[in-house]
C-alpha cells in the first residue's frame, strides 16, 4: 500500500502541490469603496465591493504560495472588458460566467466555473505549472467579487458556488 502524497511537494521549495488551488494574485485590482486598489495593498477592515451582498468588510487575508496549473485568460475573452487585462489564475478559481459559455457548457444563465474548465486554447489557455503567490481574502460569508474586470468567488467552498447560481 502506498502513502497518501496527493498535495505534497518533494521539492526543497517549500510551495504545496495541491491537486487545483484557487486564490488571487497580488497585482489583481479589486473593487473597494475607496475605488481600485491592488490585491497586495488591501488591509483588514477595507469595504469590498461584492457582486451578492453590495459592500461587506474584508475581515482578514492569507498569503501563501502554491505550485499549480494556471490559466491565462486574454483581456476582453470573457465579454467586453473581461478581464481588463491579460490575467493568470489558479486552474481552480472559480469565475463566474454569464454569457453564451454558461448557456452552451451547463445549459444555465449563468455558472460559476473553475478558470480550468473554461480553456479553449486560443483566448483562455493552459498556462502550465506555476509557483505563485496567492492572497486569500476572508469575509463573514463568501462573496463574489469584481477582480481585474471578472467576477470571481471569494473562496471555493460550495457555498460560493451555490450563491452564484
Amino acid at each position: 500500500m502506498k502513502p497518501k502524497t496527493v498535495g505534497r511537494d518533494s521539492s526543497a521549495s517549500g510551495a504545496t502541490t495541491p491537486a487545483f488551488s484557487y486564490g488571487l494574485m497580488a497585482n489583481s485590482i479589486i473593487l473597494t469603496r475607496d475605488g481600485e486598489k491592488r490585491v497586495a495593498d488591501l488591509k483588514e477592515g477595507d469595504c469590498i465591493i461584492t457582486r451578492d451582498a453590495g459592500m461587506t468588510v474584508l475581515r482578514g487575508f492569507t498569503r501563501r504560495e502554491v505550485t499549480c496549473q494556471t490559466v491565462e485568460i486574454k483581456a476582453g475573452s470573457l465579454g467586453h472588458t473581461r478581464p481588463e487585462c491579460d490575467v493568470t489564475l489558479p486552474a481552480g478559481q472559480p469565475i463566474l460566467v454569464r454569457d453564451w459559455r454558461a448557456r452552451a457548457l451547463f445549459n444555465a444563465r449563468q455558472a460559476m466555473v473553475p478558470a480550468g474548465q473554461l480553456i479553449d486554447g486560443e483566448y483562455i489557455t493552459d498556462a502550465g505549472r506555476q509557483t505563485l503567490t496567492v492572497h486569500d481574502l476572508s469575509f463573514d460569508e463568501p462573496h463574489i467579487l469584481y477582480v481585474d474586470g471578472l467576477e470571481v468567488a471569494s473562496d471555493a467552498s460550495q457555498a460560493t458556488l451555490d450563491a452564484a447560481a
